[in-house]
């Protein structure tokens, strides 16, 4: 094994940050408060919004990949010398010698600790879903490393959870990796796979996490076959050849029900008179609900009940639900059940999914709530802002998931650490942004209440490795207990992210102190 060449390992080290986080990181030493212990929150504003159709959840990803980063990176002496050679608009260095001496002593994340929802839950806007404690300097470094492994995780495992969704639990296979962005398309497949991905097509991805990769056979293959005049019997006779146990055939090269289907057809029979099963036939272009229905019937007629059709080509959750409701309407017309032919599909979504299509960032955000006081008491930080909605939660807090009369969740709450909400108590929740708006829950109409947070990073060390399976179940489990209209894909139910009442008290005060602080005397001006 050969390490990666220098510059990319420059370009993906302590250096993958924003210039702002080191000259802030100077600042704070310069002022003595590099040292002092902060804490900040990582959390998401707003839901996906498609355009057509919208999110009423995300499904959380990427920490894995993120705590890794974390544990093998500290500020290098190749580091250093690159910012040693920055310099300021009048020529002098933009960097202390001290300062640079620093990080190459104390430049690296061991001293963090950080509390996180675990990888694969259903999280919510506004609410905390990762809160980072640690050395101001250090935990502001972090910044945008953080943002950058976590919101498009998240991002394309929300999404890959919608689709999973819609396709009405068949599987569903990544194709994503040669229309991703770079090398963020390992980052994809993974979140795809925790969000509802059974399986990618990426290699590398798939043995990195333990799964068998999986595909079938371009277009080209066939192409190349009719080009030296063979044809495209003959290309799919030289594929069942070499994967007689594994034969799933594109029928699309040519014409798929005058051609594709009966070529395939005749290759299966081929096959099982030698004893191999045919796995299935892929559709990648044209109606994919009438072609769907046009090939089962043919195959059915030929006696291959069992053989999957994968459909593929620009896939995605709003497209899969039309592709569905038109086989639920049509199949019968054709002499076709449509919860058998349902049955038997395999979805390769690629571009759509990898991309985030209609959506292709999170506005996830990191903010500091609270920093150590000269007494070694924590000081709750605000930030005010002409949105509401880009406030912050301020201080040290707990999030609380609380499950109805159903047993479904209802509202997730956040509390400060001392506060333990229980189902025998009515509990007061309050909309984190608006003031007056609340509700009661009341103890008959509440079942369970969980703490969402656990620790996930202490002192440079993992708290438990990566693991894709617990992942999935995590996510898998938290559907099936969240209410339904959260999950439609159109136009979802609003799930409630609110505050304690203390918390909410908290707030409203540092707000108003926040404002008699920094007035200024004169008329506002634009």
């Amino acid at each position: 094994m050969t390490e990666p060449a220098p510059l990319r390992a420059l370009a993906e080290g302590a250096l993958f940050t924003d210039q702002y986080q080191l000259t802030m990181a100077q600042l704070y030493w310069r002022r003595g408060l590099h040292e002092r212990r902060a804490r900040f929150d990582y959390f998401f504003r707003h839901y996906p919004d498609y355009g057509e159709h919208q999110a009423g959840y995300c499904v959380f990803a990427g920490l894995g990949w993120l705590l890794e980063w974390m544990e093998e990176t500290r500020f290098r002496p190749a580091d250093l010398e690159r910012l040693a050679g920055q310099r300021t608009a009048t020529g002098e260095p933009r960097f202390d010698p001290g300062f640079l001496a620093w990080l190459g002593e104390h430049g690296h994340f061991g001293e963090l600790r950080l509390h996180a929802i675990p990888e694969g839950r259903v999280v919510h806007a506004h609410e905390p879903i990762v809160m980072i404690e640690g050395p101001l300097a250090m935990a502001q470094i972090l910044e945008t490393s953080l943002l950058n492994h976590l919101n498009y995780q998240t991002l394309v495992a929300t999404k890959a959870s919608r689709v999973a969704e819609a396709g009405r639990g068949r599987p569903v296979l990544e194709f994503g990796l040669r229309r991703g962005p770079d090398r963020g398309a390992n980052a994809g497949a993974r979140a795809a796979l925790v969000g509802g991905a059974d399986f990618t097509s990426n290699v590398g991805v798939s043995h990195l996490l333990g799964l068998d990769p999986k595909g079938t056979h371009a277009h080209s293959m066939v192409q190349a076959f009719m080009a030296l005049g063979l044809g495209e019997l003959e290309a799919f006779r030289a594929f069942a050849e070499v994967y007689p146990d594994e034969c799933i055939l594109l029928v699309d090269t040519v014409d798929t029900l005058d051609s594709g289907i009966p070529h395939a057809i005749e290759v299966f029979e081929e096959l099982r008179a030698k004893g191999h099963r045919p796995v299935g036939v892929r559709l990648d272009s044209g109606d994919l609900a009438y072609l769907a229905i046009r090939a089962a019937r043919m195959l059915d007629d030929a006696g291959f009940p069992e053989v999957a059709i994968v459909l593929s080509s620009e896939l995605d959750e709003l497209a899969l639900w039309q592709i569905l409701s038109q086989i639920d309407g049509e199949a019968p017309r054709y002499g076709v059940d449509p919860e058998a032919l349902v049955a038997r599909l395999v979805y390769g979504v690629g571009t759509r999914l990898i991309t985030s299509e209609g959506h292709p960032a999170l506005d996830g955000v990191y903010k500091l709530v609270a920093v150590e006081g000269d007494d070694g008491r924590w000081t709750p930080a605000i930030k005010l802002s002409e949105t509401p909605a880009k406030m912050p939660i301020p201080g040290e807090k707990h999030v609380w998931r609380i499950y109805d009369e159903r047993g479904l969740a209802t509202a997730d709450l956040v509390t400060e650490v001392d506060e333990v909400p229980t189902p025998d108590r009515a509990i007061r929740l309050h909309h984190p942004h608006a003031e007056g708006v609340g509700r009661t829950l009341e103890p008959d109409r509440i079942t369970d209440v969980e703490l969402l947070h656990v620790p996930v990073f202490e002192g440079a060390a993992l708290v438990e490795p990566d693991d894709l399976e617990a992942a999935r179940e995590r996510r898998r489990r938290d559907l099936d207990r969240l209410d339904p209209g959260v999950r439609r894909l159109v136009n979802p139910h609003r799930y409630h992210v609110s505050l304690s009442d203390r918390v909410k008290a908290l707030q409203s005060r540092l707000v108003e102190a926040a404002r008699r602080q920094n007035v200024v005397d004169g008329p506002a001006t634009r």
